[in-house]
């Protein structure tokens, strides 16, 4: 089985996933957008390479949480995938893949 090669940026992004310190989100806007994030020491807010992201759920390194909705978006909580996860899933069993397609998340 042969690995990618993660560009400079995937592999920092990644870092910062498996980072339990660092708790990692997408949050998906009613009207599709998706913002990819992380909150800092002290609580502050850090975006995430949107582009990156995405290559790296597409390629099956991340899974979803279970979604939160509100009225404007939906938030997922992001983590690593381990060895032999499935690609394009999300952690929780309560979310289908229904919903994800919705926001645009299929992988």
């Amino acid at each position: 089985m042969t690995r990618s090669r993660l560009s400079s940026g995937a592999a920092e992004v990644l870092r910062l996933i498996t980072d339990p310190r660092v708790p990692v989100f997408l949050m998906v806007h009613a009207n599709g957008r998706r913002r990819w994030g992380c909150l800092r020491p002290r609580g502050r807010h850090m975006a995430l390479p949107t582009d990156e992201c995405d290559a790296l759920y597409a390629a099956g390194h991340l899974v979803l949480g279970d979604p939160v909705v509100d009225r404007s978006k939906t938030t997922y909580r992001v983590r690593a995938a381990g060895p032999g996860a499935p690609r394009g899933r999300t952690a929780g069993s309560g979310t289908s893949r229904t919903s994800r397609s919705a926001h645009g998340l299929t992988a």
